[in-house]
């Protein structure tokens, strides 16, 4: 089981990730536009310097939803890779099992 802190700041990172997405997306925006002024470009980037980091997509890490561990992830499932051998030895993930040749 993963520390209770790092799930914890990882879920406040999704959070503000999702608060700021539209505001983030609009100042990108401006700064890629290269029809409009540059300093308003420049005035666009300084805002988007202000942001807080943490509410950034990117600083978001994918964990798995049981154990909270940070790698060997698969997406699809959301799971990492030990509680996903365990959930399909069980039986427990439809249509999943153990291959055998």
């Amino acid at each position: 089981m993963a520390k209770t802190s790092a799930i914890y700041r990882n879920a406040k990172r999704a959070s503000m990730s999702a608060r700021d997405k539209e505001k983030r997306i609009a100042l990108k925006n401006i700064v890629m536009d290269r029809a409009l002024p540059v300093e308003d470009r420049f005035d666009a980037s300084l805002k988007l310097a202000q942001l807080p980091r943490n509410g950034s997509r990117v600083r978001v890490r994918l964990r798995c939803k049981l154990t909270g561990r940070s790698r060997g992830n698969y997406r699809k499932f959301e799971l990492c890779r030990i509680a996903l051998r365990e959930l399909a030895s069980t039986g427990q993930i439809p249509g999943m099992v153990k291959s055998s040749w």
